[in-house]
């Protein structure tokens, strides 16, 4: 079982991955802002990270996870979105990009690879 912090900023969309993941065994936090989510990284001991890359405020959902993983290297950072994929450059150590609409044994394989 993994600590497993999804951070969107859609209801559906993040209610709907918590239960997935919570279904598969795994203990999940949920953020709708970057800064919500720092403040679960605060508080939590985090594995995972499932990130929307477009979010609310001034910290994108990539942006989080890279701060994050500068910080907790351990952590595992799952980039989503319903737009473009970022370009590998962009993508920090210790991450995966998973296009949105997601199936659900595609974001558990992401979470648990």
């Amino acid at each position: 079982m993994r600590t497993v912090l999804v951070l969107e900023d859609e209801p559906l969309i993040r209610r709907a991955t918590a239960e997935i993941l919570a279904d598969a065994g795994h203990n999940v936090l949920q953020a709708q802002s970057g800064i919500e989510a720092l403040a679960c990284l605060n508080e939590h001991a985090v594995d995972v990270i499932v990130a929307d890359i477009n979010l609310p405020g001034k910290l994108t959902g990539l942006e989080l996870g890279t701060l994050a993983l500068l910080a907790l290297p351990r952590l595992k950072l799952v980039v989503t979105s319903g737009g473009n994929a970022p370009d590998g450059s962009q993508m920090p150590p210790n991450s995966v990009f998973l296009a949105k609409p997601y199936r659900p044994h595609q974001i558990c394989a992401a979470v648990e690879a």
